[in-house]
């Protein structure tokens, strides 16, 4: 698969991780999605792909696209055979000014594209994108249409910093002492959080605490699970592995057994580090 991305320019640069490219065939038809503290955007520029979202019992095919908030658990995306498409890694509380809608409501509830932005602006920039002359000219597509779709969101440079504070801390922080520090009371931040993030400040932090055991574990090599599960901040080893449950709906070694067979099968494949196979 091709895979490019970039991060934006000023102020997108503020509330996006990168814009990205990507185009081939996946390794597998289906892989899982662990949740990351991060929002997703997605345009669909080949076949349907299918989504299950967390709180979905069954998969629900997506033509144009896709917009997800901070999920809080694990999620199944199916590729087309070939799959063609570019997208967005919001920081969590990037995808806010772009939404109609408060954020919680696309917790694990994957919307279309044109839910969003609707269906002809929509029909307009998947045309300009499939007609673009490459990657880069596509990515300079989206990010001029992001530009113009920036609005404001009440509340935004709270959530931002309070959320920094989260992820500098991977997690390990009390959530009584970011409202003090913010001077607010906890209802109205968490509030702001549902509102913009999806979720509330204590769900990102376990969402950063979680995220970051996980890219501690080297796949190649033997897992201390007492010792990562110490060092992330859980109680302790049960704690991490129930939760870690929650999360992905695997235990803990049989995550690193499906990395494993990942790594064996597609050794530097663009996917590499995040997605697994389903089942």
């Amino acid at each position: 698969m091709e895979y490019v991305s970039r991060v934006p320019r000023p102020p997108l640069d503020g509330l996006i991780d990168d814009l990205y490219y990507l185009e081939g065939a996946s390794p597998y038809p289906l892989l899982t999605l662990p949740p990351a503290p991060s929002a997703l955007l997605i345009v669909n520029l080949a076949a349907p792909f299918r989504v299950r979202g967390g709180s979905d019992v069954e998969t629900s095919e997506y033509a144009d696209g896709c917009v997800v908030t901070t999920p809080t658990r694990a999620w199944e995306f199916g590729y087309p055979l070939r799959t063609r498409s570019v997208g967005v890694h919001f920081k969590p509380w990037g995808l806010a000014p772009f939404l109609p809608m408060p954020a919680a409501e696309l917790c694990d509830r994957p919307v279309t594209v044109e839910q969003v932005w609707g269906r002809s602006a929509t029909a307009e920039l998947r045309d300009r994108l499939a007609s673009a002359d490459g990657p880069h000219e596509m990515l300079t597509l989206l990010e001029e249409e992001l530009m113009r779709r920036l609005g404001d969101a009440a509340g935004l440079a709270l959530v931002r910093h309070t959320s920094r504070v989260i992820a500098a801390t991977a997690g390990a922080v009390a959530i009584d002492d970011l409202r003090v520090s913010a001077g607010v009371s906890s209802t109205h931040l968490a509030r702001r959080f549902k509102e913009l993030v999806g979720v509330t400040p204590k769900r990102l932090a376990r969402t950063h605490r979680f995220t970051a055991a996980v890219f501690a574990i080297n796949p190649a090599e033997p897992v201390d699970w007492a010792d990562l599960a110490s060092s992330a901040g859980y109680f302790d080893q049960a704690h991490f592995g129930h939760e870690f449950r929650a999360f992905t709906g695997l235990t803990p070694t049989r995550y690193v057994e499906v990395r494993r067979r990942f790594l064996r099968e597609n050794p530097g494949h663009a996917l590499d580090g995040w997605p697994l196979p389903a089942g």
